[in-house]
């Protein structure tokens, strides 16, 4: 398939929808029309060094993601413009503490109830909820340590803490990646992270020694590093286009990954000092990778909606 196919079957199959820059509720959004549909609302795409609108005229908010109006993943101030007014997510799950990724007080300024994060700092995050709540004066929102390998259910979503290859000032802390399921949809959300660790693979059953029968049908996944950045000393906590490139390539190959036919696989966390425009990422990425940007709406289903020849 070429590319410009490519792009067709991919807004026709996943319904993918988005303004960059614009606050949520200025665009029209598409929600899942079928409730075995997993759909995912980039609130955010950028890496650290984003800080407003660069000279380029664009704007990358903080990765985040919200998953069916319920569930955050990461979140800080900068986001919460991105959140729909009809939503109302009372659950996050955090990979790390990280500035960028992680900030209390915007968690309770959005009305969250619920806070996941690794058992490897919730102490610390525990008594920065505190601090943010004395000084807000909101609820005390519940903190849940979480294990490598453990699967929470919220509502028909299954979520499961995996290791990430990636570091903080906390000297034990253990960052994560996310595997997010529901009804045979199997997404892995891999932000920050230096590849996929065999861990995580192992533990999402997609490792090379593993059966194919637990395979992934989405991929999110950071590309910090750009395309021509990847000899960088950023390797050992972040990837490259080329290291995402060849995950999914290997993935699906060996009947691991299974995605509907022309689903891409979503690059998030850009760096604005290692990345080209959004326009410059879309003429310039190989197949099947696609630059997500914010605002930007996808749906992940269980299996194929239809399929198409070459």
């Amino acid at each position: 398939m070429d590319r410009r196919s490519f792009l067709k079957v991919s807004a026709a199959s996943l319904a993918a929808i988005g303004v960059e820059g614009t606050a949520a509720d200025m665009f029209a959004r598409t929600p899942s029309s079928r409730p075995e549909d997993l759909s995912v609302l980039f609130l955010g795409t950028g890496a650290a060094d984003w800080n407003g609108r660069d000279d380029r005229g664009e704007h990358r908010r903080y990765s985040s993601i919200m998953v069916d109006c319920s569930i955050l993943f990461d979140l800080t101030m900068g986001n919460i413009e991105m959140i729909p007014s009809d939503s109302r997510p009372e659950t996050i799950f955090y990979t790390h503490s990280h500035g960028d990724h992680y900030s209390p007080a915007a968690a309770l300024k959005a009305g969250v109830k619920k806070v996941y994060l690794s058992q490897t700092w919730y102490d610390i995050a525990r008594m920065d909820f505190m601090k943010a709540v004395r000084e807000t004066g909101a609820e005390m929102p519940e903190i849940i340590p979480l294990y490598v390998g453990q699967p929470v259910q919220v509502g028909d979503i299954a979520v499961t803490a995996l290791p990430a290859s990636h570091t903080t000032r906390n000297a034990f802390e253990q960052p994560l990646i996310y595997l997010i399921e529901k009804h045979g949809a199997r997404v892995l959300y891999a932000t920050d992270t230096a590849g996929i660790p065999a861990a995580a693979a192992k533990l999402a059953g997609f490792e090379n020694h593993g059966s194919t029968e637990n395979t992934l049908t989405g991929l999110i996944m950071e590309a910090t590093m750009g395309m021509e950045h990847h000899i960088d000393y950023r390797i050992f906590g972040h990837s490259s286009i080329s290291d995402v490139e060849r995950i999914a390539k290997v993935i699906e190959m060996t009947g691991r990954y299974t995605p509907s036919d022309g689903q891409p696989v979503y690059l998030t966390h850009l760096a604005r000092t290692l990345h080209g425009t959004q326009a410059e990422l879309d003429r310039s990425l190989p197949y099947p990778l696609k630059a997500a940007y914010d605002g930007l709406e996808v749906v992940f289903r269980p299996t194929p909606v239809f399929q198409c020849t070459t």
